[in-house]
């Protein structure tokens, strides 16, 4: 199954090949989802055309794929641009999901009185594919960019804190698929960016977290919180012109607190 060069170079999409024994039924949804997923902040309108570029699929399969997703209730048409929309179900699952998940459900208040306290912004991820995805973001940062990050954005797992965090903490398998894939991505800056990775990798695995600068001016830690049924990131960040050692070693100490009280609480909420 063929993907096209933007599929490839900016992990918009990864088809997965058919595997032996899947029916029809179960490719069409695979393919589905991907059409989907297209639809990114600043991409909420795309044309067919640019559903074939973004996953890869050929004109036909899109064709009848977002005629079943309006009908569906999935996508809108926009008939003027003829081009397509999601939907607001779309909105009411990812409300769905929030609201279902127990590891927000005790993480929010924690993370929101650890911001309050320390005037710092508090986040909660989990990988998808090759970027990082917050499921809340509670902002305190005096920097109106920064106060922008909400639930569903995504950031780069390979420059982030939030990302490599994860990857301390990824499958080994999992772990060098995805350094392949950035290296492909960003082959001129490599050499420095894999050891940064590394090193952070080794700073999970001594410390309990990482840190990174990949803004201006900002500094953020992460660590990895590890449940039974996924892998999530907790971080914290702020807008210093401090040293980042300076800020880590501030930081670090509150950040793996919370992380012990969220575990704390799901344990607690688990034995009932």
């Amino acid at each position: 199954m063929r993907k096209t060069s933007s599929t490839m170079d900016h992990g918009r999409s990864e088809i997965l090949h058919d595997k032996p024994g899947q029916s029809p039924a179960n490719r069409s949804l695979e393919r589905g989802i991907e059409i989907l997923r297209a639809f990114r902040p600043g991409s909420e309108l795309l044309g067919n055309g640019d559903l074939v570029e973004r996953t890869g699929l050929s004109k036909a399969t899109v064709s009848r794929l977002t005629q079943t997703l309006v009908g569906a209730g999935m996508l809108q048409v926009d008939p003027q641009r003829r081009a397509y929309r999601l939907a607001p179900a779309v909105l009411s699952l990812a409300h769905a999901m929030r609201t279902g998940s127990s590891v927000l459900s005790v993480a929010a208040p924690l993370m929101r009185a650890l911001a309050e306290s320390r005037k710092i912004n508090v986040g909660l991820a989990c990988p998808d594919r090759d970027e990082m995805v917050y499921l809340e973001s509670i902002r305190y940062s005096r920097r109106i960019v920064l106060r922008h990050v909400v639930s569903g954005q995504r950031v780069p797992m390979e420059l982030t804190s939030l990302g490599r965090a994860y990857l301390a903490v990824a499958p080994e398998a999992k772990r060098e698929a995805l350094l392949e894939r950035f290296q492909a991505r960003r082959p001129a800056q490599w050499a420095p960016l894999h050891r940064e990775i590394q090193q952070a990798i080794r700073s999970v695995q001594v410390h309990g977290f990482c840190a990174a600068a990949w803004q201006p001016e900002v500094v953020a830690l992460a660590t990895p919180l590890v449940t039974a049924d996924a892998v999530y990131v907790l971080n914290c960040s702020l807008s210093t012109a401090e040293p980042l050692a300076r800020v880590a070693e501030e930081l670090c100490a509150p950040l793996l607190q919370l992380r012990r009280e969220i575990q704390q609480g799901l344990d607690a909420a688990a034995a009932f």
